[in-house]
């Protein structure tokens, strides 16, 4: 039929009865999306107990820092105490940091270096309380017998499992009557259930924390996972650090300075930015000043979805889940957010005691993140 620009009424149609005017699709306006749970993509395993654990090592450090502040002649003192005498060899070259000179070990008493000043021709420079070595490597003497055998112990990190759940009641009556915009009001209610558990599955692996004592939980004491957060203490800046390179504002300067001190302390390769929308904000306006348009141009567009650097490529993801004074920098090849083994999100209908159904939708999580020095985070920016 030709449209006319009529309403059916208004054409003079006479029905029995008009039905409502009501669309089959219901609206949803509260906030429900995941994008960090997405962005980390489904696990490849599950969790076999309620605290899930995994093993974690590092290399032998190869810096240490100067513990002497009382020197009779910085240029010249062939004898200074260091932090950590296990870190050095005999044979050892050393630097400190910013520094030109080359010294090399050639006694370790406790904690007491001696050394050879102006190694290699260089040129003997102060030296300082607290300032970093460079241990740049051994040289071994020709013919000699094996070094003593040095090594790290590998370390457990582990997290515990948190239960989300959820009940479901929906009265006979409800079940049997014709509802508007569905079919079963059992199904749409699990449907809306399993959108909040899944909401705040995002938001504790974001922002949650265990309990100070019985982190395993007991009849009194709910069990609950470490986010991310609560995870991280290496590279944990905050817009008051000495050497924060701003002020409290979120700026280029805070996000290579974070992903440099990443960079220099791991080999993680941090490809993904955490934030609200306000800091989200703040990184558009990264490009404000070098944007360009053309004459025909229609479209403004002010939005950056991925920010390149020199210590990597990392991927904005906007959750409004974040603090909204912290931004994170992850690795997202360290973290996985694992179910308990046949515990991922699942409906158990339960026993009715009148005329409703009924029944729970349950989920048992924990966050794995491994090596918490392989990430980021900035904290107490503005937010104004």
């Amino acid at each position: 039929m030709a449209f006319t620009g009529k309403a059916t009424y208004s054409a003079g149609v006479t029905l029995p009865e008009l039905a409502e005017d009501v669309s089959d699709l219901i609206g949803i306006v509260s906030p429900y999306e995941t994008p960090l749970l997405d962005a980390l993509g489904d696990p490849m395993r599950e969790a076999m107990s309620s605290h899930h654990e995994w093993l974690e090592d590092d290399l032998l450090p190869n810096k240490d820092a100067i513990d002497d502040s009382t020197y009779t002649d910085p240029a010249a003192d062939t004898d200074f105490v260091v932090d950590n005498n296990s870190r050095f060899r005999v044979g050892d070259q050393i630097q400190v940091e910013g520094s030109e000179e080359l010294m090399l070990v050639t006694g370790i008493d406790t904690n007491t270096l001696t050394v050879v000043r102006g190694y290699a021709g260089t040129t003997p420079e102060n030296l300082a309380d607290n300032k970093v070595i460079n241990i740049l490597g051994n040289a071994a003497l020709e013919g000699a017998d094996k070094a003593t055998a040095r090594f790290t112990n590998r370390n457990r990190g582990g997290n515990y499992t948190q239960i989300f759940s959820a009940a479901v009641e929906v009265s006979g009556t409800d079940m049997a009557a014709s509802q508007l915009g569905l079919a079963d009001e059992m199904d749409f209610q699990k449907q809306e259930r399993l959108r909040e558990l899944i909401r705040d599955l995002e938001n504790t692996v974001i922002n949650g924390g265990q309990p100070a004592s019985n982190p395993q939980g007991s009849s009194s004491v709910r069990r609950s996972m470490n986010g991310i957060i609560q995870s991280l203490s290496t590279n944990v800046i905050h817009d008051d650090d000495t050497g924060h390179p701003s002020d409290d504002s979120l700026d280029e300067a805070s996000i290579n300075y974070i992903l440099r001190k990443i960079w220099e302390s791991s080999n993680g390769n941090v490809d993904l930015i955490v934030v609200n929308g306000f800091q989200k904000r703040k990184i558009n306006s990264f490009i404000s000043s070098s944007r360009s348009y053309a004459p025909g141009d229609t479209t403004f567009t002010d939005m950056i979805g991925v920010y390149e650097s020199d210590f990597g490529i990392c991927r904005i993801v906007t959750s409004r889940w974040m603090p909204q004074d912290a931004v994170l920098l992850l690795d997202s090849s360290r973290i996985n957010v694992l179910p308990l083994a046949g515990r991922s999100f699942h409906f158990k209908p339960l026993a009715s005691g009148g005329d409703y159904e009924c029944g729970e939708l349950i989920g048992e999580y924990t966050l794995e993140l491994k090596n918490e020095a392989a990430h980021g985070l900035i904290r107490d920016l503005s937010t104004s």
